[in-house]
């Protein structure tokens, strides 16, 4: 193991450029080799990113050779025949390189004898289906293998792309001279960053369905609504929850693979993934109230509806029951023969049937 270099603590590893790429598109993913499946390789020295040294194995083999600095290999959704090369030379292990390879992890922090084996997973909401029908939360992973001169980052999802932060980090020498830790850091930084986005975004779906239920607006439409919202919730706290363990574990336990002026800025990372966390507790809750809302004023609805039914066979009740009787054919009925008896009868009949209507008016029936 090489020593890390001391260097000045930066003032803060969120500037304000980090922080407006939430809103922004998604980053341009280059075209991957396949059969490699590696985006990018560089071997990083003194902070500054060292000019093209070949493949990865002859940047990992200028690293030992000179003793400093350390290389980064990012990989895309390798296979295993894909990842096997890099997993013998750098010696990881079987266990983790099962799971890069798989993906479908959960997030998680993991220590061998001398690697850590992060796996966080990345999220964005996509509101560009057809027609604008349904918005959904898009979930990725990204699986760190952390060494004393090596990174290797798998990203599994076309969205993870790391292409923008490394260019960010590649533009902050200081952060860089940390070492390998530093891009841990950044990874966890952006994800985290990544939560956030989302949580804004349903938080406006969330207030507009919100306005929408109370205005008795469509109530189908609201329920369909809801029901892809509580998804795109639960989607975002299977990725945010379990990821505070690991953030409480760097931040709070001595790693020798992680700087010490790195430490207390995982906490940082942890304050606002608790933050992601109570947002998405807050979300669920308010949208169970939303669905029982709805389904108070689907079965309001459904009464307000069975009682004007109820009102209107109740008024035609009376013409049918008159009509009933005058039809059974009798000789001897109440004024059958009379000249004025049929106008006489639709005059009742009409009589009871205005004031019954105005009864059930004046109740609220109708």
């Amino acid at each position: 193991m090489w020593p890390m270099p001391t260097v000045p603590r930066p003032r803060s590893f969120r500037p304000a450029a980090w922080r407006s790429e939430r809103k922004t598109r998604l980053p341009w993913i280059p075209d991957v080799d396949r059969s490699t499946a590696i985006v990018d390789c560089a071997v990083y020295r003194d902070g500054e990113r060292e000019p093209d040294c070949g493949g990865w194995e002859q940047a990992h083999d200028d690293v030992l050779r000179r003793g400093t600095g350390f290389v980064w290999i990012g990989l895309h959704e390798p296979s295993e025949r894909q990842f096997a090369g890099i997993a013998t030379r750098f010696g990881l292990h079987p266990l983790a390189v099962e799971d890069a390879v798989q993906a479908h992890q959960r997030p998680k922090l993991e220590q061998y004898d001398d690697m850590l084996f992060a796996v966080v997973k990345t999220v964005h909401y996509d509101d560009t289906q057809p027609h604008g029908a349904t918005e959904v939360v898009e979930t990725g992973e990204v699986m760190i293998f952390l060494g004393a001169d090596y990174v290797i980052t798998v990203r599994h999802g076309e969205h993870s792309g790391l292409r923008a932060m490394r260019k960010r980090l590649e533009s902050d020498a200081e952060l860089l001279k940390l070492g390998p830790s530093v891009v841990l850091h950044a990874i966890l930084d952006r994800a985290v960053d990544e939560y956030l986005a989302v949580t804004a975004a349903l938080q406006e779906d969330i207030d507009e369905v919100e306005t929408s239920v109370f205005a008795g607006a469509n109530r189908g439409a609201d329920s369909n609504r809801m029901y892809i919202l509580k998804r795109e919730v639960l989607a975002l706290r299977r990725s945010a929850g379990p990821l505070s363990a690991p953030l409480r574990m760097l931040a709070d336990r001595p790693f020798r693979l992680v700087a010490e002026d790195i430490r207390e800025y995982f906490r940082d990372v942890d304050d606002h993934l608790s933050e992601v966390v109570e947002q998405v507790a807050s979300f669920d809750d308010l949208l169970n109230t939303l669905v029982s809302a709805n389904l108070a004023q689907v079965s309001v609805g459904q009464n307000e509806d069975m009682r004007k039914i109820s009102a209107w066979v109740a008024i035609a009740a009376v013409p049918t029951m008159v009509a009933g009787v005058y039809g059974m054919n009798f000789d001897h009925m109440p004024e059958l023969h009379w000249r004025f008896g049929y106008p006489l009868v639709l005059g009742v009949v009409l009589l009871f049937c205005v004031g019954l209507y105005r009864s059930f008016k004046r109740n609220g029936w109708l």
